[in-house]
């Protein structure tokens, strides 16, 4: 059980959006970053909320030279209908993210199938927030993209050459059990924020989730130096399928990635790259249901039939995210720890916006 502070979604809004915009970004941006942290908060995604987007931004973003305030994007052209390529130009990843996210399913509307694929981008964060929001408007979404960092060896290896790199599909099933299945996962054992959490409470790593200096595997995370694929030659191929598409799209080595000065040095770009694809369902229906179901009572007995014989405890991806947002729902508001609550206000400080009082939240346990 964990205590949390009922935080109003407005009055956190208002606070990243104040924090963006001291940053320098559009009113636009501001407003689409503030979207974007209270969904990955509505749905429980504690380490891709407001706190860590606005970190990753000082680290990799405004505050470095992965990302430019009010960059506009430039479309480049395509000799294919359904498929867009966009230059983002360093602009805030939720904003490209968002605007890839319609334009894909501007596109399925009309072909049956989108894709719009991005260069020159900055991290984007929680991609199954993306993929989430276009399987409730009834879509089969799906999104990669190349981690702000190589920091994962490749299988067999011993240096890092690959970022975490996840994966992100959703697939519109509320009507089936209630909810968006969305299957969203990175490529590496753990993240490396999870290697300094273990190391700050005295913990030991899971075998074969990070290697030392010398590339021999360990489980001291304060010995830890790069990250693994799960999986060993799975999670690898995974991650590869990342690296490969940016560089079809235009992305740069990645193991100078947002490792301005090296890269600067050889000539090479720094940005990473996002692949969005969005497929409507009509488009693939081959309209030969068992039994006379039609398609979405296909899907639905395919679920109820892969959690049925024993299966009735097995858990669904989205799960979890549909709970916390019911937590969510009912509790009123967005639900920080105390510890949290602290990094806002470091947050208000730095935009010159009043502090939280967490005194004046109301509480509900979990």
């Amino acid at each position: 059980m964990e205590t949390f502070h009922v935080v109003p979604e407005a009055q956190h809004n208002a606070l990243i959006a104040a924090a963006y915009r001291h940053r320098g970004f559009l009113a636009d941006e501001a407003d689409e970053g503030a979207r974007f942290c209270a969904e990955a908060s509505r749905h429980g995604i504690r380490t891709h909320n407001g706190i860590k987007a606005l970190h990753l931004d000082h680290l990799f973003g405004s505050g470095s030279k992965g990302c430019v305030p009010g960059a506009q994007i430039e479309e480049r052209a395509s000799k294919f209908k359904a498929a867009k390529i966009w230059n983002a130009n360093r602009k805030l990843g939720q904003s490209t993210a968002y605007r890839a996210m319609a334009e894909a399913m501007r596109l399925a509307d009309e072909f049956g199938v989108g894709t719009v694929s991005v260069d020159n981008a900055f991290h984007y964060l929680w991609g199954g927030g993306y993929v989430m929001d276009a399987a409730k408007k009834g879509y089969i979404a799906y999104t990669n993209c190349t981690a702000a960092l190589a920091e994962v060896v490749p299988f067999g290896g011993k240096f890092p050459t690959l970022g975490t790199n996840p994966h992100s599909w959703g697939f519109p099933t509320t009507d089936a059990v209630g909810y968006p299945i969305v299957i969203d996962w990175a490529t590496s054992v753990v993240a490396m924020g999870r290697v300094q959490q273990l190391a700050r409470e005295g913990k030991n790593l899971p075998p074969d989730a990070a290697v030392d200096e010398n590339g021999v595997p360990t489980t001291d995370p304060k010995k830890a130096k790069f990250l693994l694929p799960f999986g060993a030659h799975k999670g690898y191929g995974l991650s590869l399928i990342n690296e490969i598409v940016a560089g079809f799209i235009g992305g740069a080595l990645p193991t100078v990635r947002n490792r301005w000065s090296q890269a600067e040095a050889v000539g090479e770009k720094g940005t990473c790259c996002f692949f969005f694809q969005v497929i409507h369902p009509d488009a693939i229906s081959g309209g030969a249901f068992a039994m006379g179901r039609n398609q979405s009572q296909n899907v639905k007995a395919v679920i109820a039939d892969v959690l049925g014989h024993g299966n009735e405890k097995c858990m669904l991806p989205g799960q979890l995210e549909a709970g916390w947002a019911k937590h969510t729902a009912a509790a009123g508001g967005l639900l920080f720890t105390a510890a949290e609550i602290a990094a806002f206000n470091e947050l208000a400080t730095e935009a010159g916006q009043p502090l939280w009082d967490a005194a004046a939240f109301k509480t509900v346990t979990i």
